[in-house]
């Protein structure tokens, strides 16, 4: 068996939020951790519109999460890697 990290780089968080979000919802039941995190523009008190999502996928879900990440990387500056240990 073998464990599934996905990384999800979101180019413009406030323009695809709604697409990334339905796509994370869908595969819901194949997501054990989900950590997101957004980007602090250096000096300043504002936050940009990059974000970073971490997935640990849950076990035997192999194909399903290559189906998410092929969705995922359809979306305009979304970009979505996996690692596998």
């Amino acid at each position: 068996m073998k464990k599934i990290i996905m990384g999800i780089q979101v180019g413009n968080r406030f323009e695809d939020v709604e697409k990334v979000q339905n796509l994370l919802t869908e595969y819901g039941c194949f997501i054990k951790t989900r950590l997101g995190l957004h980007q602090q523009a250096e000096f300043k008190e504002i936050c940009t519109e990059k974000g970073l999502i971490i997935l640990e996928m849950v076990r035997d879900s192999d194909e399903k999460s290559m189906e998410l990440k092929e969705k995922l990387n359809e979306i305009n500056e979304v970009v979505a890697k996996t690692m596998e240990f």
